[in-house]
């Protein structure tokens, strides 16, 4: 049976990629950047919970990546409108940016319950159905690892990062949203296995954006040593879920900053 996967939700995300024109840093007043700096400085740590980071960008059109989470989607607005306020970013065009939020897809539980409801004669979303699903959720929510994952920290001693938009393909002939859930469960587990080999050297964050973006998820990598980037995603894209069913938008890769500061 073909039906979508339950989902638990943590943090909204915001990446903005920025271009800040020479002209612009070269003309900036002092207070400019002085109010810039302060203004990162007073995002960075909200009191409402998340983070946001920024991060110059190495071999890319743009210069300068913003990294937002957020509670609510209006704390991602408000961060938003705080940095628009800005001189400096006023002045650097924004060339891109992916809304989303962090994202835990339950395909394995999924396809289980909707196995069980087939073999008592029930039905997914059935009363037993739900009882069986929150019982289970609220297992997976009380797991250290779940949380990691719907509520990202900013990595320590992780200084590079490497964001990009991905879709499943819908074509004729490899038509994600056509295979069964069982089928689906199989290759994302697979996927996952690919992706536990880097634990330890590079921090994986998924956002969905469906309803929210173009793309359908963000993939936000984290990692020591940028070669890692290379090296897991050229793996994961000899699995069968990623070979013959997604799709990849393009790559922004940068270092860090420390908090609070302009990266011009």
């Amino acid at each position: 049976m073909t039906h979508a996967p339950e989902t638990l939700e943590g943090w909204y995300a915001l990446h903005q990629i920025y271009r800040t024109p020479n002209d612009v840093l070269s003309d900036a007043p002092p207070q400019a950047r002085a109010s810039a700096t302060a203004a990162l400085a007073e995002i960075a740590c909200p009191d409402e919970g998340g983070w946001t980071a920024v991060a110059p960008l190495i071999g890319s059109r743009a210069d300068v990546m913003v990294i937002h989470f957020r509670p609510t989607l209006d704390a991602i607005g408000s961060a938003q409108q705080r940095l628009a306020a800005e001189p400096l970013f006023a002045r650097s065009p924004l060339v891109y940016s992916f809304l989303s939020i962090a994202e835990a897809g339950l395909y394995h539980i999924t396809a289980r319950l909707a196995k069980d409801a087939q073999e008592r004669g029930g039905a997914v979303g059935d009363e037993a159905y739900r009882a069986a699903l929150a019982q289970r959720v609220e297992a997976e929510l009380a797991t250290p690892h779940l949380q990691r994952r719907l509520y990202p920290t900013r990595p320590a001693e992780m200084p590079y990062v490497c964001f990009y938009p991905m879709s499943k393909r819908r074509t004729a002939a490899d038509n994600w949203y056509t295979l069964s859930l069982e089928e689906r469960s199989q290759l994302m587990n697979a996927h996952g296995l690919t992706g536990r080999r880097y634990a330890g050297r590079v921090v994986q964050v998924i956002t969905g954006a469906i309803g929210l973006d173009a793309w359908e998820w963000g993939v936000t990598l984290f990692a020591r040593d940028p070669l890692d980037f290379k090296k897991l995603v050229t793996d994961m894209r000899f699995d069968e879920v990623s070979a013959r069913y997604a799709e990849f938008g393009e790559f922004f890769v940068g270092r860090l900053a420390a908090d609070g500061a302009w990266p011009g």
